[in-house]
């Protein structure tokens, strides 16, 4: 889908639903903007229920000063327009109350942007602004006061962020990204000490490799790719709804008979991913016209050292990646399913992962279909696509499972004796 052919209505429809959806804001809380190209601002009502907003509750505020719809502006029209008369470079302003978020900004302090890759990259600086009355002209003035001096992001003491964008998408994604981030460090603190990356160890991520592929032209599509195709979509999608990925991050692979792959796309939405926007790529070329993941040159490297898998995925769930931000142990011994699907779960350093890719495919067996990176992702393989979607979602179960525990009672892990008839019992080698 491409987000900038919407109307703007409907873009803050789709987004504000997104967001309500995912529980980031409430019946009556947040506000979304967008400022089209004759500088008309488009924003969500005051008073309507965001679970139910419609194109037709959206209100136009044109440069004259009059306006257009059938209900009153938000009440934080004020700092909207506070920030687009700051910062004439964006066009878009999201407004919401995010639970992780909120803890911050009543505690006053700013989440970390140094957990992950994805969260620096995406989220550049964040400012906290002063508490003042919401919809004041004196809140509009602090927040456009952080605004002006460079910042995209502002979290509000007591009250929510905001965030400024050159297109809504772009806002969504920050906030997803950020919100997604502030959990995972509020809940990783509670499983032990939380590293963060230096700035050395961010750069090692910005590779540049998938924009540097020569094309290839695909002039067969056979039957295994168009089912490969239409399976990948269904579980991209269903991995974002389940919080398994965000809007860009997490991807999905497989390899096809005649040794090609087919993976995601590279900052394309997983929430709208459609089959035609899967990328095939063969003998380092890539599908004409396409860029694909980030990953692409990891996928293959394992693809080639471990001819027994056939589906590869990279995903950064909440409670997986606790375990890869504090060091703590993931140990699958807790229930037979949990231990059948992901046996050993081998554990690499943060910079394997971007400067040795044949040591990561080579920690790959039988008996280790998936790894945890430290401060990165889970990997998880398959002889099926299905499979290694399974050992996803057994992978996020297993560390929340592991992670509810630690206030209810000391882990009792299933005994060497009893792992031992499981492998008798189910043939495991």
């Amino acid at each position: 889908m491409d987000f900038s052919l919407l109307h703007p209505a409907d873009q803050l429809v789709m987004i504000m639903d997104r967001i309500y959806s995912r529980g980031m804001t409430t019946t009556s809380g947040g506000n979304l903007s967008i400022k089209d190209d004759s500088g008309d601002v488009w924003i969500t009502p005051a008073g309507i229920d965001k679970g139910n907003l419609t194109r037709g509750d959206i209100i136009r505020l044109k440069r004259d000063g009059s306006v257009v719809g059938v209900h009153r502006p938000s009440s934080e029209l004020p700092f909207h327009l506070a920030v687009y008369n700051a910062r004439p470079d964006l066009n878009a302003v999201l407004h919401a109350h995010p639970n992780a978020l909120v803890a911050f900004s009543i505690v006053r302090q700013i989440p970390s942007l140094s957990l992950f890759p994805s969260v620096a990259r995406t989220c550049k600086g964040i400012k906290l602004a002063p508490y003042d009355i919401p919809g004041s002209q004196e809140l509009g003035d602090k927040i456009a006061h952080e605004f002006a001096s460079g910042s995209d992001i502002v979290l509000l003491e007591n009250h929510g962020l905001v965030i400024g964008a050159e297109s809504l998408f772009k806002a969504f994604m920050t906030f997803e990204t950020l919100e997604s981030s502030a959990r995972l460090e509020a809940l990783a603190n509670r499983l032990g000490k939380v590293k963060e990356l230096t700035p050395a160890q961010l750069s090692l991520s910005d590779t540049r490799h998938h924009l540097k592929m020569d094309d290839i032209e695909f002039k067969v599509r056979t039957t295994e790719e168009l089912t490969a195709r239409r399976e990948m979509v269904t579980l991209i999608q269903r991995s974002y709804r389940l919080g398994l990925f965000n809007a860009t991050n997490g991807t999905y692979s497989v390899r096809l008979a005649d040794g090609s792959m087919l993976i995601t796309p590279f900052n394309r939405d997983r929430a709208y991913v459609q089959v035609e926007d899967i990328v095939r790529v063969k003998d380092g070329m890539k599908e004409r016209g396409k860029t694909p993941s980030r990953a692409v040159k990891l996928h293959a490297t394992i693809y080639e050292k471990n001819p027994h898998i056939k589906a590869i995925l990279v995903a950064h769930p909440i409670h997986l990646m606790a375990f890869a931000i504090t060091g703590a142990k993931l140990d699958p011994r807790t229930i037979p399913e949990s231990y059948i699907l992901l046996r050993d779960v081998k554990r690499l350093p943060y910079e394997m992962l971007y400067q040795d890719y044949e040591a990561v495919a080579d920690a790959f067996s039988v008996q280790s279909p998936t790894l945890l990176i430290d401060n990165d992702s889970i990997i998880t393989t398959g002889e099926t696509l299905l499979e290694a979607f399974d050992r996803l979602e057994v992978a996020e179960a297993t560390a929340a499972s592991l992670y509810i525990s630690q206030s209810v009672g000391e882990v009792v892990h299933i005994k060497e004796e009893e792992i031992e008839a499981i492998n008798r019992a189910f043939k495991l080698e």
